[in-house]
């Protein structure tokens, strides 16, 4: 028979590698996107029933399609320094397993946002569908990856704001692009720092998989983009002119770090703009949620 501490040592590590598994970080921040659209979209009159369905329901799904990426991609991330200690690639756990939770996790979550309403439960599927069958196989293939990619990561703002509308509007469409076009440099930030250990997995992330002046301008040029889709908010008078102008400051200021990034084309620059940002879409969440309960 096993002892207590082996059971409660095995039970410690199982959770940790569903942790790992689901990326709870990730999942959390997919939450938090679909909540705040959520709130951004209720204007003060919340339902706690559906932000509660809304928030189980968009960690599920999430939690689904990132174990479908483990999957797929559990060879690849052997020869990853990040990944290759995750329950896949270490061998802690077997295919089935994962697939197991996927299902249960990705059929509970849908029905969740289904039952808040059909267009917040055929937008879950849809992401659940694009990140883990078109994004993670196209990863192998070209760094236009991104594209799909970029849209599934963006689907949450309009999964929130449906959840509290019941329909797709204006403002969930300019959301959505403003997230839409940040991924870009969000991503290309982290595929230059890993790039690699990507080029050792066969993974094509970083454009032209090489850290040069190409692959920098690219990610300057899509930093640059984030401005005009901020003040667009303003343009379809979905956000107040002083909200507008201070989240145009704050993607300038990205702007500022991106351009720094171009010039220097280092891992430090590029360690600096990825924090800027990972700090950048919550801020403008928060700040247009706070314009809206003032």
């Amino acid at each position: 028979m096993l002892s207590l501490s082996a059971i409660e040592s095995f039970t410690k590590q199982k959770l940790i590698d569903y942790g790992q598994l689901v990326k709870l970080r990730l999942s959390f921040f997919v939450v938090f996107s679909a909540a705040m659209s959520y709130l951004w979209a209720t204007n003060r009159q919340v339902d706690t029933l559906t932000i509660w369905l809304l928030s189980a329901g968009g960690f599920l799904i999430t939690a689904c399609a990132n174990i479908l990426n483990q999957v797929i991609e559990r060879i690849s991330d052997k020869f990853m320094k990040r990944t290759a200690k995750r329950p896949l690639p270490a061998n802690r756990m077997n295919p089935l397993e994962a697939l197991t939770l996927a299902l249960l996790t990705g059929v509970i979550g849908l029905l969740l946002l289904f039952s808040i309403n059909f267009i917040s439960g055929i937008l879950g599927f849809c992401a659940i569908v694009t990140y883990a069958g078109i994004y993670t196989p196209m990863k192998r293939l070209s760094s236009l990856a991104i594209v799909p990619g970029a849209i599934a990561g963006s689907i949450p703002v309009i999964i929130g704001w449906t959840a509290g509308t019941g329909a797709i509007q204006l403002e969930a469409i300019l959301l959505f692009g403003i997230q839409f076009v940040w991924q870009f440099p969000h991503t290309w930030t982290i595929a230059w720092l890993q790039n690699d250990e990507y080029n050792k997995a066969g993974l094509k992330m970083l454009p032209m998989q090489r850290k040069n002046k190409l692959s920098a301008s690219l990610i300057l040029l899509s930093t640059f983009l984030i401005i005009p889709s901020v003040l667009v908010l303003y343009m379809y008078q979905t956000a107040g002119f002083h909200v507008t102008w201070i989240l145009a400051l704050a993607a300038l200021g990205m702007m500022f770090l991106s351009y720094k990034f171009y010039i220097k084309r280092t891992d430090k620059a590029a360690v600096t703009l990825m924090l800027s940002c990972f700090a950048f879409l919550p801020f403008v969440l928060i700040t247009l949620v706070i314009e809206k309960f003032l």
